[in-house]
């Protein structure tokens, strides 16, 4: 390509972006100190030393380039908006400058109907006593500039905390926020290109200390509609402002499955890394396509798999995020590490990013890092973590309409432990609890459940309901009943209408549900598949016992010993 785009800043977030700019041959130029993590990866002799809010040195990396970006938001717009006559600038200045800062940011996105938290704009502490009276306890104190990674931000509890919120955040111009009850955090990375407006994926973002932890790609627990609705509202967001790249959009999901945006950042993002392994193209790969008018296609930016970022944060000691790092690498994650030197508490050094066929099984692997994780930051001893236990999301859900039906979903329940297939037991009736039942079948799929087995007696409806609000594969169990034995709920299970299939094992046959809903999951796992295959050669094995026994001993003998057994 031989283009040269320079960069303001030239942190982890221009270090990835020349990564990805070197494939291409494309030129990354950073304005920033001596040693920066950008300058380390891009070995040439015009880089820019100074400050990202120097007027000289800005017009310097302008002289060189031809594009500018930014890889924080933090610069001097007013030289910006003077370069761009002579040299694009991308995102705009213009849209630089209003999401600097945040209350003028959310002016912007009210404008524009874009839902987000109430706000109130502050002159001094004096205003608070009305802003609880407004909006209650708790709220949120926040500065309007230069706040990242949750400085700038203060949760006032009550009244005493007014003059702390004030002495933490300073002397910078404030806003009031109203408490947003949010059930998740969200996130989109949105691009902006000269034909319109493209979204990745919707994720979960998970914070301790208002810092970024986790990453989940995709959400957990949140329906297609949501996902999708998600997008589209980071989209609508994002086409409030002008300029072309790549812009992270961070939402809150309220108990009510409404989306509220929180704020945006015009530029590459932490909950966007793990696009560089999980997906076609990385959010940096994309951020440049769009700056240089070269083509994106919609599909590469799907999910390759499903995918969990967790940071890696300095420790009490300056080596001591390298123990994670190490721990990753042993584990089948990829690291990240930023060349920052020496850590300190809290400071991002990298990140890891973990790939696998399903949700649970990226769960399984990264759990033992997350421990780790917080034995970095709390400063404790870290000792071998690798039989450290973790909580599996559930790929099988075995629900039934009653709790008697237990007796005879229970050996299918003991298969999926034999085979340590991650599952759900729940009982929930397509009569006495329609709500539940719809609730959870709709929401199976983005949980990470692949399988569905329902066992139900009498009419036998919840099958059959259950496969009507999903598209997962439903297994039906027909359990025997007082009356009928158990005919009526085969046939009930049996007799679906075309277009809403439910596979459905004999009688009582919870053992059948259990090995057809691991052979369906098999399919995409080489690790049930193989359990599978070991079980039907256990059961060959058993066979072949049996008939040399018989051969040996004489049909009548054999009889004998049968009987005795009983």
């Amino acid at each position: 390509m031989d283009r040269k785009v320079g960069v303001l800043g030239g942190g982890q977030l221009g270090r990835m972006l020349a990564e990805a700019a070197n494939r291409l041959n494309i030129k990354i130029i950073a304005l920033d100190k001596e040693g920066a993590p950008t300058k380390q990866i891009t070995a040439h002799p015009d880089h820019v030393t100074g400050s990202f809010k120097d007027p000289a040195a800005i017009r310097k990396l302008a002289e060189l380039s031809d594009v500018l970006t930014i890889e924080i938001e933090h610069v001097d717009v007013e030289i910006l908006q003077e370069i761009e006559k002579t040299t694009p600038v991308h995102p705009s200045p213009k849209s630089i400058k209003i999401i600097q800062d945040k209350y003028h940011q959310k002016e912007v996105l009210i404008s524009h109907k874009v839902p987000v938290a109430e706000s109130i704009a502050l002159d001094s502490e004096k205003d608070l006593p009305r802003v609880a009276g407004e909006f209650g306890y708790p709220f949120m104190l926040k500065a309007r500039t230069d706040a990242y990674d949750g400085r700038g931000n203060y949760v006032v509890r009550q009244l005493s905390d007014f003059a702390k919120a004030f002495a933490a955040l300073g002397e910078r111009k404030l806003y009031a926020e109203r408490w947003a009850p949010f059930t998740m955090e969200l996130a989109v990375m949105v691009i902006r290109t000269s034909n319109g407006t493209l979204a990745f994926p919707t994720v979960e973002t998970v914070h301790e200390n208002s810092i970024c932890k986790l990453v989940y790609a995709p959400a957990r627990g949140v329906s297609s509609a949501i996902s999708q609705q998600a997008q589209d509202l980071a989209k609508k967001a994002v086409d409030c402002f002008d300029g072309k790249g790549i812009y992270a959009v961070e939402m809150f999901l309220l108990p009510d499955n409404t989306l509220l945006v929180n704020e945006i950042a015009p530029r590459p993002h932490n909950s966007g890394h793990y696009t560089i392994e999980g997906c076609y193209m990385s959010q940096y790969e994309a951020h440049l396509h769009a700056i240089l008018d070269l083509p994106i296609p919609e599909r590469r930016l799907r999910l390759r798999e499903p995918s969990i970022m967790l940071n890696i944060l300095g420790g009490k000691t300056a080596d001591a995020h390298l123990e994670l790092a190490n721990q990753a690498l042993a584990r089948d994650g990829t690291v990240h590490l930023y060349g920052k030197g020496d850590g300190s508490l809290g400071r991002k050094m990298g990140h890891i990013t973990v790939t696998a066929p399903t949700m649970a099984e990226a769960e399984a692997q990264v759990q033992p890092l997350i421990q780790i994780f917080d034995k970095v930051v709390s400063g404790t001893a870290i000792s071998d973590s690798s039989d450290a236990k973790s909580s599996l999301s559930p790929l099988v859900a075995v629900l039934m309409g009653s709790d008697s039906d237990l007796p005879t979903m229970n050996a299918g329940i003991q298969i999926l432990q034999k085979f340590n297939i991650p599952h759900t037991v729940r009982v929930t009736s397509a009569h006495r609890t329609p709500e539940f039942m719809a609730k959870f079948a709709a929401e199976a799929v983005n949980k990470g459940i692949k399988v569905i087995i329902a066992g139900a007696g009498g009419a036998a409806h919840l099958p059959g309901m259950v496969a009507s609000h999903t598209t997962l594969p439903v297994i039906g169990v027909p359990v025997k009943g007082s009356v009928l034995d158990g005919v009526d709920s085969l046939y009930s299970i049996v007799q679906m209408p075309r277009g809403v299939p439910v596979a459905t094992v004999g009688i009582g046959n919870s053992t059948n549900a259990a090995l057809l809903a691991a052979r369906i999951i098999g399919v995409g796992d080489d690790r049930i598949q193989r359990q599978v295959e070991e079980f039907a050669q256990g059961n060959a094995d058993e066979s072949l016992a049996k008939d040399a026994k018989l051969q040996e001993m004489g049909s009548d003998a054999y009889l004998e010993g049968m009987a005795k057994k009983k």
